[in-house]
């Protein structure tokens, strides 16, 4: 396989190049799996529109989806950026663990959250039907359910772009629960 590089801010287009000081400035660093997506001229932009868009999901919901569904997809990438923002987001490694397995015992509304999400992830969109009543039962309407599905969306293509490139983690390395 041929070894996918980094782009650096110089090899991209100048509008790459303003996203990459704007990442800069907010987390300090270019994030590999950012710069990665710089090698085509409008991947970025486009990703990070559809990653801040407005949604239903608040930011402890988010880091639960994304952790389930990068433990699913197996993205060491992910998972370790995601444990970085769901520490930031008050979770403890403990919690971090059993969301990742979707086994949450600390928050019953969290724990549906996370069984939808494995199962819409490991049955490609086809979400257990008792599942989908437990979620409403929690709580959550049609509108969280579609924003749900827009970041499980977002979550995925993260995963393929790094399991296709392989590009190296620059997080702190999350754990293997294997």
């Amino acid at each position: 396989m041929k070894t996918f590089t980094i782009p650096t801010r110089e090899q991209v287009t100048p509008a790459n190049q303003a996203i990459f000081d704007n990442l800069k400035n907010m987390i300090g660093f270019v994030p590999n799996l950012y710069a990665t997506f710089a090698h085509s001229d409008h991947a970025l932009g486009n990703f990070l529109t559809l990653q801040n868009s407005k949604t239903s999901i608040n930011a402890k919901e988010r880091e639960v989806l994304n952790l389930v569904v990068s433990e699913i997809n197996d993205c060491s990438y992910c998972l370790s950026a995601h444990t970085v923002f769901a520490k930031k987001n008050g979770f403890t490694d403990e919690q971090i663990i059993e969301i990742r397995k979707a086994e949450i015992t600390f928050d019953p509304k969290l724990a549906i959250l996370a069984q939808l999400a494995k199962s819409i992830t490991e049955n490609k969109g086809h979400a257990d039907a008792q599942l989908l009543t437990e979620f409403y039962e929690a709580g959550y309407n049609e509108g969280n359910l579609v924003d749900i599905i827009m970041i499980i969306g977002d979550k995925v293509i993260t995963n393929y772009l790094h399991a296709v490139t392989e590009i190296p983690v620059d997080w702190p390395l999350a754990p293997s629960l294997k």
